[in-house]
């Protein structure tokens, strides 16, 4: 009996450190793959191009691109919202400065840039692998799972667009932002004489 046990033992061990090897190859890719932000979404931009062919080609799997795209907007929400919810955090007896004497409270997102670019790509490679499997091919009317979808997304994001403006912050950073105080007339003609 125990020369069986040995045995499965000994027939897995070559397969989990094959997964052990792949899983730190894998991993040192993504570490690599941090800093650069274009070319990763670049990258899903070709694998969401693909994914939409197989799609469009087949004419079929429709219930799992509305399934994808629910994610997405659940995602996208992450994505916006501050990582501590104003109105939470109202309750609590703090609040974001109303003054330029409170505190500079940065904006920080609930789901990191990185993080929803990941989630995103393996989406579409999970739902690009769905597409090989008859099981999910529902038959269903496209046309309304697009509407209810636009319907989702639109409501989903006003009340995401109200909670910013309520709150005054903006989830997009544009880099540093420079104002410029110009004194007279003058001033703006040596700032034009500059550039």
């Amino acid at each position: 009996m125990e020369g069986a046990g040995g045995e499965r033992a000994s027939a897995i061990a070559p397969i989990m450190k094959w997964k052990n090897d792949f899983s730190r190859l894998f991993q040192y890719f993504l570490d690599r793959s941090t800093p650069h932000m274009v070319e990763r979404w670049l990258g899903t931009l070709v694998i969401v191009m693909v994914y939409v062919l197989r799609v469009f080609f087949i004419q079929g799997f429709y219930i799992v691109s509305y399934g994808l795209g629910i994610y997405i907007l659940n995602l996208l929400i992450g994505f916006l919202s501050p990582k501590v919810d104003p109105e939470l955090e109202a309750l609590d007896g703090a609040s974001l400065p109303t003054k330029g004497s409170d505190e500079f409270k940065p904006f920080i997102r609930r789901l990191p840039e990185f993080k929803f670019w990941y989630a995103i790509t393996k989406a579409f490679c999970i739902a690009f692998l769905m597409t090989f499997f008859s099981v999910f091919d529902v038959p269903v009317f496209w046309p309304i799972l697009l509407i209810y979808w636009i319907v989702l997304f639109i409501l989903t994001m006003k009340r995401q667009i109200m909670h910013m403006i309520k709150y005054k912050y903006v989830p997009i950073d544009l880099g540093k932002q420079v104002m410029f105080f110009l004194a007279s007339p003058n001033d703006f003609s040596i700032l034009i004489n500059r550039t």
